[in-house]
């Protein structure tokens, strides 16, 4: 067992994070840890690319390509990494995680942050109907059976600008099109967070000092959250808030767009049906419908979200929406709407 103290430690021990390898880092949740992390100038950031793509990464960051079939390419590329942070797309086949995480306890690599963002995981029940648990327990679950790394969880809840500008299946609201689909009255709240501020709360954990420096040391430390969750919250707002915010910044009203109501149990209930026949929007809508629940417990709440703890700021609703705007009018919003309408 790792000792509790830097004390404690071998001669040549640091007391800090320097060397953090990312897989994803020109994705959406990728690219802001990866910026942000550069921005503290602490630490030596390498990403793990896959060989010949042509995805372009923030400058500063070393590439090392690497083959997913090819598990010695993979512990070579984590050789003496710190901390691996795994951001994933959807579509990424499912072995692609446990390969990398059994790469990273060969290549010995103290900690690993799963692919595994979004939210708490105290309730069994509310992660099944959330559609998340076995992703979320088998990624865990892998990390613990490798018996080398630790791993720390991004509990983020639904981020912002994806859920409100990316498709209607999510936070209801087709952006272009001026319509707005409330689960209920729209007045239920959720707690979401921007791409941003997870990663201004990765790059401000990984500045922290490890460990503790002796036991009268009380200062905040990455092993607090080791095999835990960091907990994290920009707002706590309902669908109506949404379209205000909307309004705010298009200069729209409620008559500028066509808004329908549906029980958000039949949203859930026939997300599921349009899941199993293999519908992609299917799963989104299920998940989301869950989300909006009144009874929903896996949401960050105020009192759970470390925000202040890490030292983040507090963002601006209206600017985080001006954001999910530009998301849903650009080429990529446009992409992926188009690939959601081929499995539809």
């Amino acid at each position: 067992m790792a000792q509790k103290y830097a004390k404690d430690q071998p001669a040549g021990f640091t007391n800090r994070i320097e060397r953090v390898a990312i897989v994803g880092a020109s994705g959406s949740v990728g690219k802001p840890i990866a910026e942000e992390l550069l921005k503290t100038g602490k630490h030596t950031i390498t990403a793990l690319t896959r060989a010949g793509s042509t995805n372009v990464l923030p400058a500063g960051i070393r590439s090392v390509a690497v083959d997913y079939d090819d598990e010695a390419s993979l512990v070579a590329a984590l050789q003496n990494q710190q901390f691996l942070i795994i951001t994933l797309a959807a579509r990424a086949p499912p072995e692609s995680h446990h390969k990398l995480v059994t790469a990273a306890a060969k290549a010995g690599v103290p900690y690993v942050m799963p692919n595994c963002y979004g939210f708490l995981i105290a309730d069994e029940a509310v992660r099944k109907e959330m559609l998340v648990a076995p992703q979320y327990h088998a990624s865990v679950a892998d990390i613990e059976a490798q018996g080398v790394s630790s791993w720390i969880a991004l509990a983020n809840s639904f981020w912002y600008e994806f859920s409100l500008g990316m498709s209607p299946d999510s936070y209801g609201f087709d952006i272009p099109a001026r319509k707005a689909t409330f689960y209920g009255d729209g007045t239920v709240k959720l707690s979401t967070t921007t791409w941003q501020q997870c990663g201004r709360a990765v790059a401000a954990l990984l500045s922290l000092p490890e460990l503790p420096a002796d036991e009268n040391d009380q200062a905040v430390t990455l092993s607090r959250w080791r095999n835990d969750q960091v907990s994290i919250s920009d707002f706590y707002v309902s669908q109506r808030d949404m379209l205000d915010s909307l309004h705010r910044v298009l200069g729209t009203t409620d008559g500028d767009w066509t808004i329908t109501y549906e029980p958000v149990e039949e949203r859930y209930r026939k997300g599921l049906v349009d899941m199993k026949a293999g519908n992609l929007g299917g799963y989104r809508r299920a998940m989301y419908a869950r989300g909006f629940y009144p009874d929903f417990k896996d949401h960050v709440s105020a009192d759970q979200a470390v925000n202040d703890l890490l030292g983040l700021p507090k963002e601006d609703l209206d600017a985080a929406t001006k954001r999910a705007i530009a998301l849903s009018e650009n080429e990529i919003g446009e992409a992926t709407k188009a690939r959601y309408k081929m499995v539809r």
